[in-house]
């Protein structure tokens, strides 16, 4: 089923409809949804797929002519690119879409692919019209490395299309049996990976789900949170340290070089690399005048699953072995498990948010949207529009949300030396009574239950 990919669609349609050959490179973290997105977009049109391995190029040939022959093809055993490509422009009409997915296994082993790719383009050019998609997982590749990599062949590509995670709203729609409550949950576990979501099913309760489909040793997602690494990452067992350090609440480089006794420049390194591949993210406080309070530069895993699996996983692998999936759960994350979530909660009241923004549902049409970590509070959410009015607001998953929540809000805002104009509070529970009379007065307080999702 494909959601929430018209964008993407429309994107690759206006390359499709381009006069002459075009070379569109499309990626995105696994499980992300580019196969099922280009399979949508390759419905009634003439074309191929394939799915390049991690091989040698020999072997890439033999592989790729051997479906070809099960597909109908006539093709040598070893054939050459050339061939190959020549051999799926002769079947069907009209414009040809040719998908190699994974294509860096192929650039990697074949300092010549590319410039083949780019010679049967041009061979074609007033013949055969070919879209070729070339589609990867490894986004720090393609954005750091494949450009040097693939060289002068670098000027032939038309165009580069990266797929984002999906919205919680979008979760929301492909669980129509959860609760708004479970889909949070959900949605902190599975992120905007609409891969990952197929793994769960929305009759069982995530408590279920969680049993089942992610913490049983023969279900699909068991060692997925770790697979995530493996499959772009050497020296697992110093990010492995590194992952499991900012899990267990090592958020600054000063507390990951105490925890891990790697020096800090190692540190950096290993860092760096794992925000490439978007499994870790740096955030920075948005910027206000009250600097002096501020944490600067903290680090968060940024990927659910992988923070799931660092977090309730990895530290306790031999109990995994030994207790019963059930007495698992009970012990290590029934009673952390909102704690855990409160996080992604924060996420979902920013993207809640930035919906009403966009259909023009608040008082200011905002400009900027984040968040302040101050050294004794933060605020979850901070925005401002073009005249710098300021909105602040939290969001509160734990427990019912308080007039001294309210008082705190605003005096975390002091600290940060801002002038609140609108007040938002977002909360999982009821809001007690003082402060729903204050919204009687105060007409600046808005208070959002997450049921009103």
């Amino acid at each position: 089923m494909l959601l929430g990919r018209k964008a993407e669609l429309r994107h690759l349609n206006n390359y499709y409809d381009r006069e002459g050959s075009q070379i569109v490179v499309v990626y995105g973290q696994k499980h992300v949804g580019k196969t099922t997105l280009v399979r949508e977009f390759m419905k009634e049109r003439a074309g191929y797929y394939y799915l390049a391995r991690a091989c040698s190029e020999r072997e890439q040939t033999y592989q790729w002519g051997m479906q070809m022959i099960r597909d109908g093809y006539e093709m040598e055993a070893f054939p050459a690119f050339r061939d190959i490509l020549i051999g799926i422009t002769r079947k069907g009409h009209g414009k040809k879409v040719i998908v190699i997915d994974e294509f860096q296994n192929i650039v990697k082993a074949s300092g010549d692919f590319m410039k083949e790719l780019v010679s049967f383009m041009h061979s074609h050019w007033n013949r055969e019209e070919v879209m070729i998609i070339l589609c990867s997982s490894c986004i720090g590749w393609v954005e750091n490395s494949m450009v040097t990599r693939i060289g002068e062949s670098a000027y032939e590509l038309s165009g580069f299309l990266k797929i984002r995670e999906m919205p919680f709203e979008d979760l929301v729609e492909r669980f129509p049996n959860f609760r708004i409550e479970e889909c949070v949950e959900a949605y902190a576990v599975l992120g905007g990976y609409p891969g990952l979501w197929n793994q769960f099913d929305d009759r069982l309760t995530i408590q279920q789900n969680l049993c089942r489909n992610l913490l049983h040793p023969d279900c699909a997602l068991f060692e997925e949170g770790e697979r995530l690494l493996t499959d772009q990452l050497r020296e697992l067992g110093v990010y492995n340290t590194i992952l499991a350090s900012i899990a267990d609440g090592s958020h600054k480089l000063n507390n990951l070089y105490l925890h891990t006794d790697f020096s800090r420049a190692k540190i950096s390194v290993y860092l760096k690399n794992l925000i490439e591949l978007q499994l870790v993210e740096k955030v920075f406080s948005y910027d206000t005048a009250g600097k002096d309070n501020v944490q600067k530069g903290i680090y968060r895993i940024s990927h659910p699953l992988v923070d799931f699996y660092y977090t309730y996983m990895y530290p306790y692998q031999s109990e995994l072995e030994t207790l019963s999936v059930g007495e698992f759960y009970n012990r290590y994350i029934m009673q952390d498990f909102r704690r855990y979530v409160t996080g992604y909660f924060k996420q979902v009241c920013r993207q809640h948010l930035s919906r009403l923004n966009d259909r023009k549902r608040l008082p200011v049409q905002l400009e900027v949207i984040g968040e302040w970590v101050g050294k004794a509070g933060e605020l979850d959410i901070i925005a401002q529009d073009e005249m710098e009015h300021t909105l602040i607001g939290s969001c509160n998953w734990e427990r019912p949300t308080t007039y001294e929540d309210y008082e705190s809000l605003l005096s975390c805002a002091k600290k940060a030396k801002i002038n609140a104009d609108y007040v938002y509070m977002y909360s999982a529970f009821r809001f007690d009574e003082r402060l729903n009379l204050e919204t009687k007065v105060r007409t600046n307080l808005k208070l959002i239950q997450v049921s009103d999702f």
